[in-house]
């Protein structure tokens, strides 16, 4: 257990926050996941957890590529019919939105083992859970990023050892979209999804279980959100200490960073607020990067503390 969990058990929230010396953010996350008596579970296929969308809004037309130390993802953006005729891209999917769509997907899809994934009420009520506004902006943002995960098309190539494994295709083999009831907004609801079958096949092969109070805790940092995903698939599968330079995380972590010394910062803020959610990770920083040690996977047995 790290130390901003070791002071608010033993100081409360408010105490940590009046004593000083950590992030508020920090506090906040873990005094949030402490505090939260949910034990649900999701789930997110391991390549995800290795090679993330991006975190802004890319050009509509442009693709996006990312590489990991042994997973590359390039996602396409698909296309959407228009009344002039030609088809008009809709853009690849990002954002922490995007991230809380797949989290349920394949949650779903390995609770009820089922392709078949009922979004609309169902999502609706999950974001709810998850603390998400249900109007508004919010929505039309989910909205949007479902639109988004549903048409585009992906790509993961995966190394392990001297082999090389592809994965291509869709996210979804079939949607029904709801309209949306607005003239202004011409992108419209998914209310119901069916995993593509190879997509399908890859979760059920590689699903890592992710703790959904940890989720709601970080919900509107997609940096965060990969972090904790990353580290709940990398670190207990470890049988000894890991050393991972800054110049090897910024491909994965940091692909819109120009310089290292940015990247570094924004990337320390975040894996503050992943460790926040995650008390068993062991993680050190040092001037090269990281060192990794072998730790609990996420879920399993904790202790909580309410305040």
């Amino acid at each position: 257990m790290g130390t901003v969990h070791q002071l608010i058990e033993a100081r409360g929230k408010q105490g940590a926050l009046e004593l000083g010396g950590l992030e508020r953010r920090e506090i906040e996350a873990a005094a949030a996941y402490m505090s939260d008596e949910d034990n649900a579970v999701g789930f997110l296929y391991s390549g995800w957890c290795q090679a993330a969308l991006p975190h802004r809004r890319l050009p509509d037309a442009e693709g996006w590529q990312i590489q990991s130390e042994r997973v590359t993802l390039v996602v396409e953006p698909g296309m959407r019919p228009t009344a002039t005729g030609k088809p008009a891209p809709v853009g690849v999917p990002y954002g922490s939105r995007a991230r809380l769509i797949l989290i349920y997907l394949q949650s779903e899809a390995i609770r009820t083992k089922s392709r078949e994934i009922e979004l609309g009420g169902s999502l609706r009520a999950w974001l709810y859970r998850l603390g998400i506004p249900q109007g508004g902006k919010s929505i039309a943002a989910v909205r949007e990023q479902a639109e988004r995960l549903s048409l585009c098309r992906l790509t993961f190539r995966v190394q392990s050892g001297n082999s090389m494994g592809l994965v291509n295709q869709s996210i979804v083999d079939t949607a029904l979209f709801l309209d949306n009831q607005d003239d202004r907004q011409p992108s419209l609801f998914l209310e119901k999804a069916k995993l593509s079958e190879g997509f399908y096949a890859q979760l059920q092969k590689h699903p890592v279980p992710l703790e959904e109070s940890a989720i709601r805790a970080v919900s509107n940092n997609s940096q965060a959100l990969d972090i904790y995903a990353w580290l709940a698939y990398r670190l207990h599968s470890l049988s000894a200490p890991r050393s991972i330079t800054w110049r090897a995380l910024r491909p994965q972590f940091g692909a819109s960073f120009g310089r290292l010394d940015n990247f570094r910062a924004r990337f320390n803020e975040n894996l503050r607020l992943a460790l926040a959610v995650y008390p068993a990770a062991r993680v050190d920083v040092d001037e090269k990067g990281l060192i990794l040690h072998p730790s609990r996977p996420p879920v399993a047995a904790r202790d909580k503390a309410v305040r």
